[in-house]
């Protein structure tokens, strides 16, 4: 039940990180895109949303099958090269996330949620990287774990904007909370589920 459970869930998660990683791709254009005045209004636009935009929807589109196991519990042997386009993607995507939250158009409030979401963002992922690289399989999927819930935060943020203004949440103010709740949310279930699940119960060959 557990296991049909959890594949279930990492198809909805694939499902949404597909969704929106690919409408995301429309700011590779090479005209701007209908429907997003106040993202190209951002003066470090023309320096950094494709960057962050391109880079931000490869990780998300690649994550979720991360996480996908055979069925004796090992993962495919795609898996390290998928790893590290998903890292190398999340290194560049987050430093130009923060750029971009320097020229957030709904003021200092918002900007300090998407930065703090890109410094969350890279380090999460960078300390992933640490760990697979010194041969802490544990302690990489973890991290990792923590990267992809934050990779995940533009699926929620896309959710809010959507759903919001159909009870009500809209406006300024939803926007400036929504830069937090966007990704504050899914680092802490990221950290619930791992609470439940130590590193002592999680198999061995988990970050291999």
């Amino acid at each position: 039940m557990i296991r049909t459970l959890n594949r279930t869930t990492l198809m909805l998660f694939l499902l949404l990180a597909l969704a929106v990683g690919l409408f995301s791709l429309r700011y590779l254009a090479p005209e701007p895109p209908l429907g997003a005045p106040d993202v190209l209004a951002n003066r470090f636009a023309g320096a950094a949303l494709a960057i962050h935009a391109g880079l931000g929807a490869t990780a998300l589109i690649l994550g979720p099958w991360q996480f996908f196991r055979r069925r004796d519990g090992r993962r495919g042997a795609g898996h390290r090269i998928v790893g590290v386009i998903y890292i190398v993607a999340c290194l560049l995507s987050a430093p130009a996330g923060l750029l971009l939250a320097f020229g957030a158009t709904a003021g200092p409030i918002a900007g300090l949620g998407f930065g703090l979401l890109a410094l969350a963002w890279f380090s999460t992922t960078a300390m992933g990287l640490r760990a697979v690289r010194l041969g802490d399989y544990q302690a990489h999927r973890r991290w990792m774990i923590r990267s992809f819930a934050l990779t995940f935060a533009a699926v929620t943020l896309r959710l809010y904007l959507f759903g919001g203004p159909l009870v009500g949440f809209a406006g300024l103010d939803a926007y400036r909370a929504i830069a937090f709740l966007c990704w504050v949310p899914n680092l802490l279930a990221a950290e619930v589920l791992l609470r439940m699940r130590p590193s002592s119960r999680l198999p061995a060959a988990a970050g291999r």
